[in-house]
C-alpha cells in the first residue's frame, strides 16, 4: 500500500523512523532515516530499519566480500524498487525479502509517491567493505 503521508505511514512503520541519516546523506537522494535495532558492539549482525521519503534512493552500490557477505532486505511498510544493474528494477511490497549477492551493482529505495522501509541485514563475511558509486539519475528513476 502506497503512504504519501508520512503520519498515515509511521502508524504502519512497525520497526520506527529512527533519525535522519545524516552518516550516509551524500549516498541518497532525498531524505532517509536510520533505526539500528541491535547493538553493534554486541551483535555479530548489523539489522537497522532504512526509511526513506516518497522518491528517496540511493547511490548504486556493491557490497564487497572475498567470502560470505552481501545485503538481504526486509521489506516491511510502503513501496519502493530494488534493481540490479542491466536488470528490470523490482517492486518491493511489504513481505518482499531480497537477497543481494556479495559483488552485485544495485540500488534501493522508495517510489516517487509513497513512504518506504526496510529491514537491512549485512550479511557476515571477510573482508567486508561496500562501495557507493554514482547517483541513479532522474533519468533512470522516472522511467519506472
Amino acid at each position: 500500500m502506497k503512504y504519501q503521508n508520512r503520519e498515515d505511514f509511521e502508524k504502519v512503520n512497525d520497526f520506527g523512523t529512527g533519525a535522519p541519516n545524516d552518516g550516509f546523506a551524500q549516498y541518497f537522494t532525498g531524505d532517509s532515516f536510520l533505526n539500528v535495532l541491535v547493538d553493534p558492539a554486541t551483535s555479530p549482525l548489523f539489522l537497522a530499519n532504512v526509511t526513506f521519503e516518497p522518491g528517496c534512493r540511493n547511490n548504486w552500490h556493491i557490497h564487497h566480500a572475498s567470502k560470505g557477505g552481501g545485503q538481504i532486505l526486509i521489506c516491511t511498510a510502503g513501496e519502493g524498487w530494488y534493481q540490479e544493474e542491466g536488470k528490470v528494477a523490482q517492486e518491493l511490497l511489504p513481505g518482499t525479502v531480497v537477497v543481494i549477492p556479495p559483488e552485485t551493482k544495485h540500488w534501493h529505495g522508495a517510489k516517487k509517491d509513497s513512504w518506504f522501509a526496510h529491514i537491512s541485514l549485512e550479511v557476515p563475511g571477510e573482508n567486508t567493505s561496500n562501495e557507493w558509486l554514482e547517483p541513479v539519475t532522474d533519468q533512470e528513476y522516472n522511467a519506472l
